[in-house]
């Protein structure tokens, strides 16, 4: 099958997580210097007839990407990401199009890589990978991308970049721990890619055909360091270079036999500093290489001349030459010069004999990161008066392509070398970023890092309206809007808060910093009239907005230490025979507090405190929507449970299986109803430790209403849901990425009636499903509980029903093997005691099969119980015997059993 006749469009490969395999058909083997058909060229001679022409991949042109950008694709998918604000200053920026009416850059973002067009403020982006994305490449010709990343299971993936879709995907190329960099050859036919393993492994790849596995490979040994750069030689794809901060290797491969020779390289060598290396380049024909260094010199590499056998990768330092004071960064080649990007952000031209020939030194920026030049020559009949001067005598105009630079602080700067224009493309935080929010009436979206910068972008235009960078506090924790929109509170790492104008950013009082340790939560009531804080301390802190002297300010009005765990949660809520506001907060103590917001000056008190848990630790809370007569607090838990509870008495009223994707949900937000929506149908959005969902409302433990997809692999940090229910914003604390998801709630609904209704989706979580073992012994118990239930001796006719008394629900949960503790059986009962009294203001004291099957899916544990649980309950319980090994002595095990239930023991003795 050829590359043109595989592909598909670029919504079906998103649509399958972006891993199809499109391969060409396969290509005589043939030494890697007569390779000289480009990959662009093989697709525009593909034999295969009238077929390519329907390829997307054949037809596309260098635009078409992007003018296919301005037509609104079809969402499939209940999540879909829609812009990434953010950049990885880890890995490099190429410039892919740079001409009079489009400027494309490429860099990578988290999990993705972002085509990002300037010139238009458009982005698409290339979704396939599930872990971080640690290094890319492009071809010479711009039209192949590159990206491989680092996590369990790593991928290679190639893109066309005209497109946009993957025409070839490479599974396990370094399984024990991915792919650390990576260089495609001048024609694009050969990559070559270096692991992250012990053991680093270097294997170059046929990728355009589809033999299985690397052309050649060949393992380094620790000792040269990790390899952490490499390049093919231009003029020769069989010459590889690589180093490491300590080590240059260079290679030579034919056909199946990869040979490499690593030239020892000390102080002592010419009696100078040569300093850690950077990047490594192949310069002035075949035999040449240089190495860039941290103490600003060059080392020249040359080929070691023998007359029995000429042998291209053994190398030697042949010279070592100190070019300048400040630690050369980056090190590359356009047409005959050598380039350099330094610590104090100066770019620089040496010509063939290293002279230098001319510098940038006037843009103030970073240390550089990278340095990428267009394809496109300067046009020979182009005026090049508007060129700068060169440094020779002859003072030349020098006229070279123009360049993108990136930079360690997250910024993308265009040059445009006639005029020597600059531009900024891109700047980012380039430190950690933990907060974002949402205006609640218009579509901005707040971001702020640990450098202390805070943005304000408009989510619909993408750009950015103001921006505030903190010089004293800089590490920005979270933050919150009012309802209104009038004020945004801040809160820092050191226990500072401030509050600002939500629009202006401008100081509205004095920063607060009653608090020692890092702000966690801050949250605002309805009336905007409180303002609470929770911090890493343990302590609550409230302020009030008062008037002072005809101006509102806000004032402090206590503190309280309320938990002796950390706090989970921190929420605003209204009484329910007032409009009174509330405040609660929840602790990994299990511990449910609520103020007294009536308290006086420095005497914040308590109204309540109660204990919602038995074993799981609660992880986050929000009142759930009024779709139901009675109000209830909604809770998540580390055992994948979510929990009703009566916003009053605080108790227990339903326990709900909730999302099961990998790691219990960290957060939740109820959706905001969008404008023209059903108002009665609701929806929870939801954030694990590394995913994003969404769950349709009312809950009832049916896993089809759920949905999740991974967001950040490193962790979400927080997340914020826009005004109109349309956007979900998540962040992702050390990626440094704000992620924007477009919300489908269409194909939500549409994915959740594909799951059945009624029992249909919780006969699928039973094992064995409907016609299964457990099924069918569980309506035996329900037949067995009858005949208990009427007297197992009377001689009267049997009525056989489909419903027990409540009294018999824990004998039918032991039966089916899940043993409860005495909290939940009462949780149980009052579930279904309770169901119908709202409603009809009586009791229920029997269940049916259908509810006793949902009440036990939704109770028993999601996973049952692993073995690590069962270690750690002998660790606990057991004491040790003569071998040191822990145990339980068998009748003191039983009468705990007997007597208080294991749960209760093992809570007692933790």
């Amino acid at each position: 099958m050829s590359l043109a006749e595989g592909t598909r469009s670029s919504e079906e490969a998103l649509g399958e997580e972006s891993r199809p395999v499109h391969k060409q058909q396969p290509a005589e083997t043939q030494p890697a210097e007569l390779c000289t058909t480009t990959i662009q060229e093989q697709v525009e001679q593909d034999p295969h007839g009238p077929s390519s022409e329907y390829s997307q991949v054949h037809t596309a042109t260098p635009r078409t990407l992007f003018e296919e950008k301005n037509t609104p694709g079809i969402r499939s998918q209940p999540l879909s990401l829609e812009w990434a604000f953010g950049i990885n200053q880890d890995l490099p920026v190429y410039s892919l199009h740079d001409d009079d009416d489009r400027l494309v850059i490429l860099y990578g973002c988290a999990h993705v890589a972002v085509m990002y067009n300037h010139t238009l403020n458009s982005q698409h982006i290339l979704q396939g990978h599930s872990s971080p994305i640690s290094c890319l490449c492009v071809s010479e010709d711009r039209r192949w991308v590159a990206t491989a990343d680092r996590g369990p299971e790593s991928l290679v993936i190639i893109w066309d970049s005209y497109s946009g879709i993957p025409v070839q995907t490479l599974f396990d190329s370094h399984p024990d721990g991915g792919v650390v960099a990576m260089a495609l050859t001048k024609d694009s036919k050969y990559l070559v890619t270096i692991g992250a393993e012990a053991v680093q492994r270097v294997c170059i790849w046929d990728w355009t055909s589809e033999v299985e596995g690397p052309v050649c490979a060949a393992n380094l040994s620790p000792e040269f360091g990790l390899q952490n750069h490499i390049i093919f030689n231009p003029n020769d794809c069989t010459q590889i270079a690589s180093n490491s901060g300590s080590q240059v290797v260079f290679y030579s491969w034919d056909n199946d036999k990869l040979k490499y020779t690593v030239p020892q390289l000390t102080d002592k060598t010419f009696n100078k500093t040569v300093g850690s290396f950077s990047h490594s380049v192949f310069h002035s024909g075949p035999s040449l290489a240089f190495t860039a260094t941290s103490a600003g010199n060059l080392v020249v590499w040359d080929t070691i001349r023998t007359p029995v056998l000429l042998q291209p990768h053994n190398k030697r330092a042949v010279k070592l030459i100190h070019l300048q004071k400040d630690g050369i960064t980056v090190l590359t080649v356009t047409d005959s010069l050598l380039v350099t990007g330094d610590t104090r952000g100066h770019v620089k031209f040496y010509d063939e004999n290293i002279q230098m020939i001319n510098w940038y030194s006037h843009f103030n920026l970073s240390p550089v990161r990278s340095i990428s030049f267009t394809k496109e020559l300067p046009s020979p009949a182009r005026n090049t008066s508007g060129y700068p001067e060169d440094c020779t005598l002859e003072a030349k105009h020098f006229a070279v392509r123009n360049f993108v630079i990136s930079t360690t602080n997250a910024t993308v700067v265009h040059i445009t070398a006639e005029g020597s224009k600059l531009e900024t493309l891109v700047q980012e935080h380039f430190e950690a970023v933990h907060a974002v929010a949402c205006h609640p009436g218009r579509p901005l979206v707040s971001m702020a890092s640990n450098c202390g910068i805070l943005k304000v972008w408009d989510y619909q235009s993408k750009t950015c309206i103001c921006s505030r960078i903190f010089e004293t506090e800089k590490h920005i924790q979270c933050m919150m809007y009012d309802p209104q929109g009038f004020y945004l509170g801040v809160g820092f790492d050191n226990g500072s808060v401030y509050v600002l104008d939500g629009l202006t950013l401008e100081n509205e009082c004095e920063p607060f910093r009653y608090a020692r340790a890092s702000i966690t939560h801050i949250a605002f009531s309805r009336d905007s009239q409180f303002l609470a804080t929770a911090d890493a301390g343990l302590t609550v802190t409230v302020f009030r907005l008062s008037s002072n002297n005809g101006r509102k300010t806000w004032k402090y009005l206590g503190r309280h230490h309320s938990h002796y765990k950390h706090i989970q949660d921190l929420v605003f809520g209204v009484h329910l025979d007032s409009s009174q506001p509330r405040l609660l907060s929840l602790g990994m103590d299990r511990v449910l507090v609520e103020y007294d917001l009536n308290s006086k000056e420095d005497d914040l008190r308590l109204l309540s405190t109660d204990c919602i848990e038995q074993s799981a630790v609660p992880k986050c809370m929000a009142w759930y929507p009024p779709i139901t007569k009675e109000n209830f607090i909604l809770t998540a838990n580390d055992q994948y449970k979510m929990k009703l509870f009566n916003c009053t008495t605080k108790m227990c009223r339903k326990t709900l299986l909730g999302p099961t994707y990998g790691s219990p949900i960290e957060k939740i937000a109820i959706l905001p109803v969008s404008s023209g929506g059903d108002p009665s149908a609701r929806y929870l959005s939801y954030i694990t430790k590394d995913k994003v969902g969404l769950q349709i409302l009312p809950l009832d433990g049916n896993p089809h209403k759920s949905s999740a997809l991974i967001c950040h692999p490193l962790g979400v940090s927080s997340f914020a849901c826009s005004c109109d229910g349309q956007r979900i914003f998540t962040a992702g604390g050390s990626d440094r990425t704000v992620f924007t998801w477009e919300i489908n709630l269409n194909a939500l609904e549409a994915a959740a009636s594909l799951g059945g209704q009624d029992l249909i989706p919780f006969y699928s979580v039973l094992e064995g499903g409907r016609d299964g073992e457990l099924f069918r012994e569980l309506e035996d118990y329900f037949y067995y509980c009858q005949l208990r239930n009427q007297g197992i001796d009377t001689m009267e006719t049997r009525q056989v029903s489909t419903r027990i008394p409540l009294a018999e629900i824990p004998f039918v949960m032991r039966a089916l093997g899940f043993y409860p503790s005495e909290q939940e059986l009462e949780d149980m009962l009052n579930e279904v005691k309770f169901s119908q009294y709202v409603d009809t203001g009586k009791y229920v004291t029997d269940i049916d099969l259908a509810d006793f099957i949902k009440l036990y899916v939704n109770h028993r544990p999601a996973f049952g119980i692993s073995m690590n649980e069962l270690r750690h309950a002998f660790q606990v319980l057991g004491y040790e015997n003569e071998n040191g090994e822990r145990t339980l002595n068998r009748g003191e095990l039983l009468q705990l059993l007997q007597a208080r239930g294991m749960l209760d023991c093992f809570q007692s003795k933790v």
